[in-house]
């Protein structure tokens, strides 16, 4: 390197092979002795049950308010599933083991509640509570009843996500002292839906994965503080603020994040994360499509992933969860572990309404 008036100029590195990391879904042994029934059928569980199928995972029942969306995400994916319009009726069948809940989050605690008493191991759409006392008792319920709840944090297994994390973990940068997000995407798909009624649309509902992978990338340090601001741009249509940005401090270090919702053209999402002997890059056009490259004192290394977010990320986070009853472990994903991720989300809620930077608690 040379540096001249304090601008550093990195010299070419040589490019150099890929370490070999596991940032592939987890397979269970033996998926079929884990029969799972979903409950809700709406757009998101298009991506569950693709990801389900592709997987060779057991659906036998689909419960849903509308006999027509579930009959046909019954013909689409699993034909030999059983269909409920009431969701105890799913639950009372007791060869299911794991339910997958993905109604609205204003039911989806009750619900939750409901499954682990009858005996059923979860896997919550994400914000799995919402509010962190309810959460904090649903974890309590299934410690307690010795079941496992996992949040369908998807994001962690994004292949370029999972392969970052992965080189975390084996400590190919050294101890990171930054992440940094930046997405640039067109949302306007939810005009019109439920969502646009969520004043903070960005900040707690699409941010949660973003604030959920930066406690995974930190691991044990604990983040301290959380400063973050919302704004609408002067040409968005949908009525919840599409600008939104914030910064939580971690113990010796910290995590940048700026979204733009109201991106119509030139759609870009990056990450950058510094270590104290590395770095790691990702960029692209979209959370589908990603580009990752680590730098080191050896060299630059570009893995070939494979995957993508919406169908390997949904196998991940039903893949970890059987993989941990299997295991009689916690999932990466449990519901205790996504508890930070929920402070993180609400404490930048809190922040952008107050104008302030709020502790994390």
């Amino acid at each position: 390197m040379s540096d001249t008036y304090g601008i550093t100029i990195e010299r070419a590195a040589a490019h150099i092979p890929a370490p070999e990391l596991p940032y592939r879904p987890p397979v269970p042994r033996d998926p079929a002795a884990l029969p799972i029934g979903l409950i809700g059928c709406g757009g998101i569980t298009q991506s569950h049950l693709t990801a389900y199928r592709h997987a060779g995972f057991s659906v036998v029942a689909l419960a849903s308010r509308s006999v027509e969306r579930a009959e046909a995400r019954r013909v689409e994916f699993f034909p030999e599933a059983e269909v409920f319009t009431d969701w105890r009726a799913l639950l009372a069948r007791d060869d299911i083991r794991v339910v997958d809940i993905s109604t609205h989050p204003d039911v989806r605690p009750p619900i939750v509640a409901a499954a682990l008493r009858a005996g059923k191991h979860v896997l919550s759409q994400k914000p799995f509570a919402l509010d962190l006392p309810t959460g904090a008792q649903l974890v309590a319920l299934a410690d307690e009843l010795n079941l496992r709840l996992a949040v369908n944090q998807n994001g962690r297994w994004a292949p370029h996500f999972a392969w970052m994390r992965e080189a975390i973990r084996a400590d190919l940068i050294g101890p990171i002292s930054t992440v940094d997000f930046a997405v640039h995407w067109d949302h306007h798909w939810i005009c019109g839906s439920p969502f646009e009624e969520l004043h903070h649309l960005i900040l707690a509902d699409f941010a949660i994965h973003w604030f959920d992978i930066a406690a995974c990338f930190f691991g044990e340090r604990a983040p301290r503080r959380v400063f973050a601001a919302a704004a609408r741009s002067r040409s968005q249509r949908a009525r919840p603020p599409f600008l939104a940005h914030a910064c939580v401090e971690f113990d010796d270090g910290q995590a940048t994040f700026a979204f733009n919702a109201d991106t119509p053209y030139g759609h870009q999402d990056r990450t950058t994360i510094v270590g104290a002997r590395g770095a790691l890059h990702s960029a692209g056009p979209g959370l589908l499509d990603q580009h990752v490259t680590l730098h080191t004192a050896a060299g630059i290394a570009s893995p070939e992933l494979t995957g993508t977010w919406f169908r390997e990320g949904f196998i991940g986070t039903m893949a970890e969860l059987l993989c941990a009853i299997e295991e009689s472990r916690d999932p990466l994903n449990s519901a205790r572990a996504n508890l930070r991720s929920l402070a993180l989300s609400h404490a930048a809620v809190q922040s952008a309404d107050r104008g302030e930077a709020v502790d994390v608690e």
